[in-house]
């Protein structure tokens, strides 16, 4: 029962004071899930990034229940998906009750501003975080340079690609590079 209610307040913490969505939540994850308690790895940790920015749903939602899930089967996924949407949840909800008048705020609408900027550093720093746990493997840094270049140029031209095409795109070199790499092994040393 103690685990349950830690996953639900931790999560429930995440969600109540972190801004900007799910990649602005993934270095607290992190810390919280990884570092500090030790609830899954960081290979883990950065599986379960890939499966969550790949499934349906909000990727913060996603790593909860995949925590939750790890460490209290059905009963853990669902406190931690819980303890994650409460409070995102009563925020809009009081928000959208204010809205026109909350924006005309001009503290309110100054602190968005700058809200906006620390956002793009949570961001930049989960980003970081998970390039340097790549361990200097070429190919993953490969994709990733790749990656990084095809969204530059498609924003540069203004093409309107879906990143979708560009995960699948990554996802078929994988594959191939798995395919290739195993086939290797395989095939016996000519002497």
């Amino acid at each position: 029962m103690k685990i349950l209610s830690d996953l639900f307040i931790v999560f429930f913490k995440i969600g109540l004071f972190t801004f900007g969505g799910g990649y602005a939540m993934l270095a607290l994850i992190e810390d919280i899930c990884v570092e500090k308690k030790k609830w899954i790895t960081h290979e883990e940790m950065m599986d379960i990034t890939v499966i969550a920015e790949s499934t349906p749903g909000p990727i913060a939602i996603n790593l909860a229940t995949y925590v939750g899930y790890k460490l209290r089967k059905i009963p853990g996924a669902l406190i931690a998906t819980i303890g994650m949407i409460i409070p995102s949840f009563f925020i809009v909800f009081l928000i959208s009750q204010f809205l026109d008048r909350f924006l005309e705020i001009k503290w309110v609408s100054s602190a968005f501003q700058g809200i906006k900027i620390a956002v793009a550093i949570l961001i930049i720093d989960a980003a970081v975080k998970m390039i340097k746990k790549m361990k200097k493997k070429p190919f993953p840094i490969t994709i990733m340079i790749v990656a990084l270049i095809s969204m530059l140029v498609i924003n540069i031209i203004a093409l309107h690609v879906s990143s979708l095409v560009i995960m699948l795109a990554g996802a078929v070199a994988g594959l191939i590079f798995y395919a290739i790499h195993d086939r290797s092994r395989k095939e016996p040393a000519v002497k």
